[in-house]
């Protein structure tokens, strides 16, 4: 259903933006008004300004309709998908060889005594 929403949403909005571009400003009347425009008679003595305002109209109506649908549905939905309530699985931590002492050093307990961590004996310099 969604799919089918936004895809209707969207050629509405090309057919709106296509309709509102195509269409005369009112400044150009005024130039039609005087012999210089020219005969606009395909669409009847007024031209196309009723029938393209009137066209406008409604697909403006169908575009205001098919976006609250789309927010309606998204809004109903019973399973809430956010990225905060996913849980990623924790990696385990890669173990370590046997005889091998980290390089952090240990942290004191609170309230406790330090914690001596392992030396590692030094090599002699061959």
């Amino acid at each position: 259903m969604y799919t089918i929403l936004s895809i209707l949403l969207v050629v509405v909005a090309v057919a709106l933006i296509s309709l509102v571009l195509i269409q005369q400003g009112k400044g150009a009347d005024i130039g039609a008004a005087f012999g210089s425009g020219a005969s606009q008679t395909v669409f009847g003595s007024r031209g196309s300004a009723s029938f393209m305002t009137r066209a406008t109209g409604v697909l403006a109506t169908l575009f205001f309709i098919v976006c609250l649908s789309l927010a309606y549905l998204s809004g109903n939905s019973t399973e809430r998908k956010s990225v905060t309530d996913v849980a990623v699985p924790a990696k385990p931590a890669p173990a370590q060889p046997a005889g091998v002492t980290p390089m952090v050093p240990a942290m004191a307990p609170p309230g406790g005594a330090a914690q001596q961590s392992p030396v590692v004996p030094a090599k002699p310099a061959q």
